[in-house]
């Protein structure tokens, strides 16, 4: 069980809003069922209905759910075909993670137009200090009221907020308060508020270590606070006890980290069924170098380290890498040296999935990013510009390479042949656990 479902949801009585925000400067926002909340957006005819993001294909998996999905028990992570079995009525939408970057970004803006200490966990939740902000927009409560406001009305998203005097109680908070409302745990009330929660709702304490300190008796925080550490040691070690005494006591002495920037951007797909056939892959890499092309472009950043992933069928995973002069964020650049990459590892078997990723990355204004493979100073950067021009005005899709556009009965959706298209951009997050 992970926190979001321990936490016992409800964010109203004497922790909702109103409740005593004073030295609560520490604030964490949650997106709602942020995927299938930005697909809805764009497609008002699904308001209401189930909706599940990914889980396509036999071996997909599902990124997001939306809360009337989630009734039926589905939740991210599952396996696409429990989830259909679960939810035969849902909406499958394939995940499209260029529309959740910009979504993203649009909402962080709005967090750093209230304070510049801002700290992302991943596209859809962030940690906010707002200590310097209260002179201007009055007490904590108010700045999440305010950023729920602007979100709703400039976004037409919904998020979550917990306002607490820690990351840990904040995080909590916004996972109680979900959906599309609000916590607030006063600092002198900070025990009375954790104390009876289960001990799952502990970061670092996972199914197993769970089952550990219920064998122990101890089932709630309040168990473990009043647990003598010499037990907890020797159920969890030394580390661990350590950890989880302090947490159980709200102890949490972590600040809030403005963002740092992305290390690399990347997609990935499995396919529906194992594949060997090298044109099959040769425009899976091609279809992948291209969305991460555009998120480079997107982002105004460019790479100098080009990778690719193999996984094989029996799960052994393969990984290369080269190193450029040049950054670029070019997709026949990133093409050339991930299919040579490809090559040069000859995995000579069948393969279940493959991915490109450029790390290394620089900002992209100023720098001088072509690569010295053949190409002309101008040609595809040029074009895939326009194509980025195209696709801002008239939706994605209209443009792709020549080699995209199949006449063979073979299904593509953008990602190639024949894969599931599920895909990963990694964003600038150093924390798990997601609401």
């Amino acid at each position: 069980m992970g926190r979001s479902q321990a936490v016992p949801r409800g964010g109203g009585g004497e922790f909702g809003p109103d409740a005593d925000d004073t030295g609560c400067t520490v604030l964490h926002v949650d997106m709602d069922a942020f995927y299938a909340s930005v697909e809805v957006r764009r497609r008002p005819e699904l308001r209401g209905k189930p909706v599940i993001v990914g889980g396509e294909g036999p071996r997909g998996v599902v990124s997001a759910a939306s809360y009337e999905a989630r009734k039926f028990g589905v939740h991210s992570a599952m396996p696409g075909a429990r989830a259909r079995r679960l939810c035969p009525q849902a909406v499958f939408l394939a995940p499209d993670f260029t529309a959740y970057t910009e979504a993203s970004r649009a909402v962080m803006g709005i967090f750093r137009d209230v304070t510049p200490l801002v700290e992302p966990l991943s596209l859809d939740e962030a940690f906010l200090d707002v200590a310097g902000a209260r002179k201007l927009l009055g007490r904590p409560g108010e700045i999440a009221g305010l950023i729920r406001r602007r979100v709703a009305v400039e976004q037409r998203l919904t998020c979550s907020v917990g306002v607490a005097g820690t990351k840990f109680l904040a995080k909590l908070g916004s996972t109680r308060a979900k959906p599309d409302g609000m916590v607030v745990v006063p600092r002198a009330r900070e025990l009375e508020y954790l104390h009876p929660l289960p001990v799952a709702a502990l970061w670092g304490v996972g199914e197993r270590t769970a089952e550990t300190l219920a064998r122990l008796g101890l089932k709630t925080i309040g168990d473990l606070a009043a647990a003598p550490l010499g037990l907890l040691r020797s159920a969890v070690g030394e580390a661990s006890a350590h950890h989880l005494h302090e947490l159980s006591w709200a102890r949490d002495p972590r600040r809030v980290i403005p963002e740092q920037v992305e290390k690399s951007i990347g997609a990935e797909t499995t396919f529906d069924v194992d594949v060997s056939d090298p044109t099959v892959i040769r425009r899976t890499m091609l279809a992948l170098s291209g969305k991460v092309a555009e998120r480079l472009r997107h982002a105004g950043q460019a790479g100098r380290t080009v990778s690719v992933k193999i996984r094989l069928a029996d799960f052994q995973t393969l990984s290369r890498s080269r190193t450029v002069d040049v950054p670029t964020d070019v997709a026949r650049e990133i093409f050339e040296l991930g299919w040579a990459l490809f090559q040069a590892a000859r995995p000579g078997e069948r393969i279940r999935l493959i991915g490109v990723r450029v790390e290394g990355l620089v900002h992209a204004d100023g720098q001088p990013r072509q690569m010295t493979l053949g190409e002309r100073d101008h040609g595809w950067r040029d074009a895939e510009r326009a194509a980025d021009a195209v696709a801002a005005r008239f939706g994605r899709g209209l443009v792709k390479p020549a080699s995209l556009l199949r006449g063979d009965g073979l299904r593509t959706d953008g990602n190639g042949s024949a894969p599931r298209g599920e895909e990963t951009i990694e964003p600038p997050a150093r924390h798990n656990g997601r609401a």
